[in-house]
């Protein structure tokens, strides 16, 4: 997720990843697929605010490097740190921790699932707040159509039997956090001339700090250290967090968001596989029946009208393509991607 313009950024070529980039989004997908499964093991041994703190410090340890090697300057402006302390929240420390709690109570194929609601959300939230996204009759049948997807995950029928009500709750509001989160970023931070990385490393730090006072106030230092839970929760910060951040960013800038944010349709695929496969947890018919319906009522509520998708944008949603070739490997093409990620992220777990 990430906020920059277009139009003061040089025309320059990008020395490419020595990675192709197939390979990448598939590291991305298998990174951010299995963080539901290191969430899990975390809270087997800590608490859930501590799991997300110790989230957030390692990956911002990880943004904070990057920013270093790459020579980047913190944001500067009152208002900036201001607008980025509650993108942090709502980005970050509240999605983060309501997963963490969620977990304590409901599967993490069941979280995965649940994450790859967020394009609904999103979508329904787009058409009251965002004036220059109307809807069409294809996105409203997808938006539909997802939600019969979650009724059919959660077994509706059955009157929602054998479900942990308070969990699943936490992690639908979780994936719901992230698209007010993105509308939030577009509505304050569009056009902001700061670099992804800077930016989004100084969200992760206010979010870190935010979860330093919520555990220190609800949770308290840990009594004693597991070593299997802590290695998970390192591992979820640096590559779910950090490393994982940076993928899709150079992923937004090669290929497109459009092309990146597909990676949203593999996580909860892989998030269960991992949670059957290591976790041993069990899987009724309708979990995966009603994964495939949320996933295709999700990408449904993705189709644009093409002349929205062929012309480059701002990060604040205008056109701007009077303004200049969008080359791919241009630094402009880059920057007009990294824009326009920031705002239609895919929703990391």
């Amino acid at each position: 997720m990430t906020t920059a313009t277009v139009t003061e950024a040089p025309v320059r070529a990008v020395r490419r990843p020595a990675l192709d980039w197939r390979l990448r989004f598939g590291v991305l997908s298998l990174i951010w697929g299995f963080s539901f499964l290191l969430i899990k093991v975390g809270t087997e041994g800590y608490a859930p605010f501590q799991v997300t703190l110790g989230r957030l410090l390692f990956g911002t340890l990880v943004l904070a490097a990057a920013m270093a090697v790459k020579r980047e300057r913190p944001p500067r402006g009152v208002r900036t740190w201001g607008h980025l302390a509650v993108a942090g929240f709502l980005l970050n420390a509240l999605p983060f921790s309501l997963f963490a709690y969620a977990e304590l109570t409901i599967p993490s194929t069941l979280a995965g699932i649940c994450n790859a609601t967020s394009p609904l959300w999103g979508m329904a939230l787009s058409m009251v707040a965002l004036s220059e996204d109307r809807p069409t009759r294809v996105r409203v049948a997808g938006l539909g159509l997802g939600f019969v997807g979650v009724l059919t995950v959660l077994g509706a029928w059955q009157g929602f039997s054998g479900l942990d009500g308070r969990g699943t709750v936490m992690a639908l509001l979780a994936s719901l956090s992230y698209p007010i989160g993105w509308i939030y970023v577009r509505r304050t931070l569009a056009g902001v001339g700061h670099s992804h990385i800077s930016l989004t490393g100084a969200q992760l730090l206010l979010a870190t700090v935010q979860l330093a006072v919520a555990t220190a106030l609800f949770s308290g230092v840990p009594t004693h250290v597991d070593a299997l839970p802590l290695l998970a929760v390192a591992t979820l910060g640096a590559l779910g967090t950090g490393v994982a951040l940076l993928i899709q960013y150079g992923l937004v800038a090669e290929v497109g968001p459009t092309t990146a944010q597909m990676v949203t349709y593999f996580i909860p695929v892989i998030a269960t596989g991992a949670g059957v496969a290591v976790l041993g947890e069990s899987l009724s018919w309708s979990t995966p029946v009603g994964a495939v319906v949320v996933l295709a009522g999700a990408a449904l509520t993705q189709i644009r009208r093409g002349a929205r998708r062929n012309g480059s944008r701002t990060a604040g949603g205008r056109g701007s393509s009077g303004r200049g070739s969008d080359r791919p490997g241009s630094d402009r093409a880059g920057r007009a991607h990294a824009a326009e990620s920031r705002v239609e992220a895919a929703p990391h777990p």
